[in-house]
């Protein structure tokens, strides 16, 4: 592609850093750049029409992790490391709202619910036998008691008769989050540039040298805020994890609000109005779901939708008006990785498929990589 005279001074000369991933984490790293550096020449670099992972896709939890989801990652990690991941995932989602505003992103606070299913008693008496140890351990960070039981109020079928709860647990509205992001970085002059896929890069050690699939140029540092993509550009410990999520027409008489967890967390649901939002499955095919190619599945949809109709939504007429996936970015570990790879590059990425929870801290943390 080749670019006029004005096309290169007025967005790609004289950028010192540049962004690549224009999701939460990315933005947010261009917004902690901009306050660092108020004179500074930020350009970001996105190669979908709206922000390409998950960002845009996501089901809008203010979630920081059910207490299946904590127990499990307690089999694969410390106490204090899981207290610390959860701390960095509640201090991200104030940092969030602070930074975008709970009216702006349509914040509700209704809390959280995790279902257990009816056929195992033994799963749900071991997460109930340890949420004294659980509160206990997350004292420090809520300064409260975080999960106690609640009855089944919302009448779902075939789980047990109670269900543990959170009132520490929200939900947004994805798309106004995203929009109001993109509207700070425009009025913070930050560039944006959509479409713009990065193939590959070298640090000269002076500069960065950038090929794009439109152009080639120079920036002083290069941030890569990719997550599930990142494998494409870097070697970490990242795996592309795809969700399939499906939405409801609106349902007459809709009672159910809050954010819900089932099944250790692979399976998850809330209200948009009075829409069910539902999404998950990832355990039934997990080498086919490690994936970045978009789409939906015969075998995750038909289980979504046979979960809906059996315990969501029992008796009730529903029907699906539509369907999308994401691309989230996992690994061996939960906790991101927020690293110098060179002396001019820097990443920011595997956010665990809680974007929304810790993405705005990850953005300032990789920010702060390249403070002097």
């Amino acid at each position: 592609m080749q670019l006029s005279y004005w096309e290169k001074t007025e967005w790609l000369s004289g950028t010192d850093f540049t962004i690549i991933g224009s999701g939460i984490t990315g933005l947010n790293c261009a917004l902690a750049l901009r306050e660092k550096y108020p004179e500074s020449g930020i350009l970001v670099l996105e190669k979908g029409i709206l922000p390409q992972g998950a960002s845009t896709k996501n089901a809008g939890f203010a979630s920081f992790g059910s207490i299946s989801e904590l127990l499990d990652d307690l089999n694969n990690t410390t106490e204090e490391e899981m207290v610390t991941l959860v701390e960095k995932r509640w201090k991200g989602l104030q940092m969030l709202r602070k930074n975008i505003g709970d009216k702006t992103m349509d914040y509700r606070r209704y809390g959280g619910q995790e279902l257990f299913p009816e056929n195992d008693p033994a799963f749900f008496e071991n997460c109930l036998d340890n949420i004294d140890r659980i509160n206990k351990l997350l004292q420090p960070v809520f300064r409260a008691e975080v999960f106690s039981l609640k009855d089944n109020i919302f009448r779902f079928d075939k789980i047990q008769e109670k269900y543990i709860f959170t009132p520490f647990e929200g939900q947004i509205n994805t798309g106004k989050m995203m929009q109001a992001l993109l509207k700070k970085c425009i009025r913070n002059n930050i560039r944006i540039l959509n479409c713009t896929e990065v193939k590959e890069f070298e640090d000269t050690g002076s500069k960065v040298f950038v090929r794009t699939s439109h152009f080639e140029f120079s920036t002083g540092k290069l941030l890569i805020a990719t997550n599930g993509f990142t494998p494409a550009l870097v070697k970490e410990d990242v795996i592309p994890a795809r969700a399939q999520v499906l939405i409801t027409k609106p349902v007459k008489n809709l009672e159910i609000k809050g954010t819900f967890h089932l099944d250790k967390g692979y399976y998850y649901f809330r209200n948009v109005g009075n829409r069910i939002l539902f999404g998950g499955g990832r355990n039934l095919d997990i080498t086919g779901e490690t994936t970045i190619e978009f789409g939906e599945t015969k075998l995750i949809q038909d289980r979504l939708e046979h979960l809906l109709k059996t315990v969501i939504l029992p008796g009730i007429p529903y029907e699906i008006e539509q369907r999308w996936s994401g691309i989230m970015g996992m690994g061996k570990q939960k906790i991101p990785i927020v690293k110098m790879l060179s002396g001019n590059v820097y990443c920011g990425v595997r956010l665990g498929g809680i974007g929304i929870a810790i993405g705005t801290l990850v953005g300032k943390e990789l920010a702060a990589l390249t403070y002097k």
